[in-house]
């Protein structure tokens, strides 16, 4: 049996499996060994294991053997294996070292790299991957980098032509589960003359 992973938020008493023996007489089920941490508990006619409390990702997989046993000879008896995956949730979001940066950039500068972002995701794996972007990209005037989070302009700036400060709202965010998570920051770019 290989059941759909539970995130780890699951509560206690939750549906895990049915497990189910053909027999012509009535079984008694009972979790037989694997589950040494006790987060299972398996109904004796029914078959229904459910969680016994609070899961610990870092415990996960956990391969446990059921026993089905003639209810009136306790030599007669099968086991199968149940192995419950665990999912990570997603529980933090990302977070820049600030959330407001102010940098200079001189007017006729061609199109260079401003700034590189960089935020922190406390999470693993997939719920800690970040892609950065921009909410506000002024007309195409700026661009980050998706994978690295270098901002970026994308033309020369006139100082007497043009406004002389632009606020850029930049996002990270991530590729978690069950929903993503974003941090902003907001990068005030001043053109000097």
């Amino acid at each position: 049996y290989h059941p759909a992973p539970l995130p780890e938020e699951t509560a206690t008493d939750t549906f895990v499996v049915e497990v189910h023996a053909l027999y012509k007489l009535p079984v008694k089920y009972s979790i037989a060994s694997g589950d040494e941490k006790g987060y299972f508990k398996i109904h004796a006619s029914s078959g229904i294991v459910r969680t016994s409390k609070n899961l610990e990702l870092k415990d996960f997989p956990v391969n446990f053997k059921v026993r089905a046993t003639d209810s009136s000879n306790a030599a007669i008896f099968n086991e199968v294996e149940v192995k419950v995956e665990v999912i990570d949730e997603n529980n933090f979001p990302p977070v820049f070292p600030t959330s407001l940066l102010e940098e200079r950039l001189p007017e006729h500068s061609p199109a260079t790299q401003i700034v590189q972002l960089e935020a922190q995701d406390n999470d693993t794996g997939r719920n800690g991957f970040l892609t950065y972007g921009i909410l506000n990209g002024h007309g195409l005037k700026f661009r980050i980098n998706e994978t690295t989070g270098i901002l970026y302009s994308t033309a020369p700036f006139d100082y007497e032509e043009e406004p002389t400060e632009y606020q850029i709202v930049v996002y990270a965010e991530d590729d978690g589960i069950p929903e993503k998570k974003r941090g902003y920051c907001t990068v005030v770019i001043k053109i000097t003359d």
